[in-house]
């Protein structure tokens, strides 16, 4: 077994080979060197490489070409969207919803708007992470420009029902934005039958490069929002820029793969992740994080009673797993998301993430379980901790 065995796909995963492949060779072609805006036949050929990977980010969603805008990440097109909407419409309102459990650059771009006085209706999940669309209808007011909410939660994997929120933000006339990050490739996304006007996109959560994600724009409904950057022409005027046309390419690639086997990875991955769960059912006490169903099939978090959160972390040297969101794995504080849900500060912090890719296998899994259950009934000998 090499170790450490790798399961913290929701924050990176390992890029697919015939994706490397193929940025190796543009990092070493005429088409790769030269800038895509350029006029030249270099240029041309690098403009070419582009549309190519914008045509494959579109298929995965069922969304036209055009309206896919490339960014450096799913953080940036969250920022875009949501500052960048309702700057654009503060003439028709000046009020968003979205839920209180989001990804750090959704809750922190809403208040950097409610620092330009916009305001922000913040509706709390049950105790399972879910966010009822009856709560998101009921936070709606008429001054209400927009709706942005997770589609699949990147620490506890709960899906929420964005058809649901969708439909009712079409009939009340607010934009509705979905973060996608975590569910691209791994649940279907029809951004048509969905009601989705902004989705926000990243490469490197579904075996693609890091730096490089994508925004979709509804073109009939959302065709501009209002630039967080300025300089060139670049991706409509909507985010200036030079692309890197390596890892454009890049992720076109990664998600043209995910597209092929969206009917195989999906459910492999979540058997991987129910077999990991029954192994660790066993030690006592412990709890899921999240619901029992209705979960994206990669994401398993637990919390572990009697244990030191810190103290177990380290002694799982021989896996790569995380004890909250990446975005938050500095701070050394408890998950936000986890105690909104209802665990303790000690719980909160005895909890684990793990996260499966499409490279893992059955038997990481179970030596993953074994390590845990030694680590955990070695610490729990050792000192006990609160619950």
């Amino acid at each position: 077994m090499n170790t450490p065995v790798y399961l913290d796909n929701a924050a990176s995963t390992p890029v697919d080979p015939a994706v490397a492949a193929l940025m190796q060779r543009l990092l070493q072609s005429p088409e790769g060197t030269a800038n895509p805006s350029a006029g030249h036949a270099a240029g041309r050929a690098a403009a070419a490489v582009i549309e190519q990977a914008r045509r494959e980010v579109a298929a995965l969603i069922h969304a036209d070409p055009g309206e896919i805008v490339f960014t450096s990440g799913a953080t940036e097109s969250d920022n875009l969207a949501i500052i960048g909407a309702a700057r654009f419409r503060r003439r028709f309102g000046r009020h968003l919803v979205t839920s209180a459990i989001e990804h750090p650059a959704v809750l922190e771009s809403c208040r950097a708007l409610e620092a330009e006085g916009f305001q922000v209706s913040y509706v709390a999940p049950d105790d399972r992470g879910r966010v009822a669309a009856a709560d998101i209808a009921a936070a709606l007011r008429p001054d209400t420009i927009l709706v942005s909410l997770l589609h699949a939660h990147n620490e506890i994997g709960v899906v929420q029902d964005i058809a649901a929120v969708g439909a009712l933000c079409r009939r009340h006339g607010a934009l509705f934005h979905v973060d996608a990050a975590q569910s691209a490739g791994r649940l279907p996304l029809d951004v048509r039958a969905q009601c989705i006007d902004l989705l926000s996109l990243s490469a490197h959560k579904l075996h693609g490069p890091k730096g490089i994600g994508a925004l979709f724009l509804d073109r009939e409904r959302c065709r501009r929002v209002t630039p967080l950057l300025h300089g060139g022409g670049q991706e409509r005027g909507l985010r200036p820029g030079t692309l890197p046309t390596h890892q454009v390419a890049g992720m076109g690639r990664a998600f043209a793969l995910a597209a092929q086997r969206l009917n195989e990875d999906p459910p492999r991955i979540a058997g991987l992740r129910d077999r990991l769960w029954r192994r660790l059912a066993t030690i006592p006490g412990i709890l899921l994080n999240g619901p029992e169903q209705g979960r994206v099939c990669h994401i398993l978090n637990v919390s572990i009673p009697g244990v030191d959160g810190e103290s177990l972390r380290l002694a799982l040297r021989e896996l790569a797993v995380a004890g909250g969101s990446a975005c938050t794995a500095e701070t050394g504080e408890p998950s936000p998301v986890l105690r909104r849900l209802g665990r303790s500060e000690p719980l909160a912090l005895a909890s684990l993430r793990f996260s499966i890719g499409r490279q893992n296998t059955e038997q990481e899994i179970d030596f993953a379980a074994e390590c845990v259950h030694a680590a955990v009934e070695r610490l729990r000998a050792l000192a006990p901790a609160e619950a």
